[in-house]
């Protein structure tokens, strides 16, 4: 989005708070947080659950440079990740009513008092007034104190009221939540996610003989974080109902999770090289994707874009890119199994 902005003739600069930058942004990009201070505010929502909260020096730092910048568009995104005060942050925000404030809304943080997805809890409090949270524990996790209560008015106090302020969601599923929300009152725009094709398309290789399972149908999946709500253990009980000319290969697994795995599921542990993947998706003869909450994955547009056929769960927005024939109710393995035989056979 940057690059556009600046092939169009203006300025701009990403600020962000985690990790690092390819080299050829260096310099159209400014570091909110260090990675120790990031490490210290997460220490501080194990205890405090104050995800959001926290980050106070680094956040006046960054806004001190920014009312130097001196935008005319603030275009945001994931505010959690213990990198930013989104209190301070909002308060410059609104000291700038002429400002142009845009936010693509990735999940449901920002209007529930903790969690980022409350699908798999089937829980609905943040309609009204999130308290005694179900998912205390689930990321942003906090081991001692539930602040969902207090949280959730903070937020609904701090998002609203932006007179320039437009939401943009990348499914419509997450565009109906947001207008049960207290953000209900801004306009919301879908625009899905897209995906490099030049990169995730057919690419044939040798994985299937590099993996040594030339004669077999690959069952695949990708996750960047193998968990429950990603349907780590539905594999698991996926694995104990297909044949012997099958075998499922999970991409995104720890080394531990590897040892856990049935000798018919082989583990590969996360690549950042995206024409591997690419190979991988292409080398598949199904993508499964059961999730159990999800916004709009891009695993399956990437799976797609690589000729391969892809199941998902009825959940979210994972289905909005999805045929209508291959979606399978939540949970039910079975008929996952069912599908991927009339798919592969």
């Amino acid at each position: 989005m940057a690059e556009s902005f600046i092939k169009n003739g203006d300025k701009a600069v990403v600020a962000f708070g985690r990790e690092q930058v390819p080299y050829k942004y260096k310099d159209i990009s400014y570091r909110i947080c260090s990675e120790i201070t990031v490490k210290v505010n997460a220490l501080q929502t194990r205890v405090f659950d104050s995800d959001g909260f926290t980050s106070n020096h680094a956040t006046a730092k960054f806004l001190k440079w920014a009312d130097n910048y001196n935008p005319d568009l603030l275009w945001l995104h994931n505010l959690h990740g213990y990198y930013i005060n989104v209190e301070m942050l909002f308060k410059w925000i609104k000291s700038r009513p002429k400002m142009q404030v845009n936010w693509t809304l990735h999940d449901c943080w920002s209007f529930t008092g903790h969690c980022s997805y409350y699908t798999y809890a089937h829980c609905n409090k943040w309609m009204k007034q999130c308290y005694d949270c179900k998912q205390k524990r689930e990321y942003p996790a906090s081991f001692f104190r539930d602040a969902s209560y207090a949280n959730y008015l903070k937020k609904k106090e701090l998002f609203t009221g932006v007179e320039k302020m437009s939401l943009i969601t990348p499914s419509k599923w997450l565009a109906n939540e947001v207008k049960k929300s207290f953000l209900k009152d801004y306009s919301i725009e879908v625009v899905y996610n897209t995906i490099d094709t030049s990169i995730f398309k057919p690419t044939p290789s040798n994985i299937k003989t590099r993996l040594r399972i030339p004669d077999k149908k690959m069952i695949l999946g990708v996750a960047a974080q193998w968990q429950l709500i990603k349907g780590w253990y539905d594999f698991i009980k996926l694995a104990d109902m297909i044949d012997h000319s099958y075998v499922i290969v999970l991409v995104g697994v720890t080394k531990e999770q590897k040892k856990e795995l049935p000798c018919n599921v082989i583990g590969i542990e996360r690549t950042a090289n995206t024409m591997e993947l690419a190979k991988i998706y292409t080398a598949a003869d199904v993508f499964v994707n059961p999730t159990y909450e999800d916004n709009y994955p891009t695993t399956n547009l990437e799976a797609q874009a690589c000729g391969t056929p892809c199941i998902t769960y009825r959940t979210g927005g994972s289905v909005e890119s999805v045929k209508q024939e291959n979606i399978i109710e939540v949970g039910n393995v079975h008929a996952l199994w069912l599908k991927i035989k009339e798919i592969v056979d």
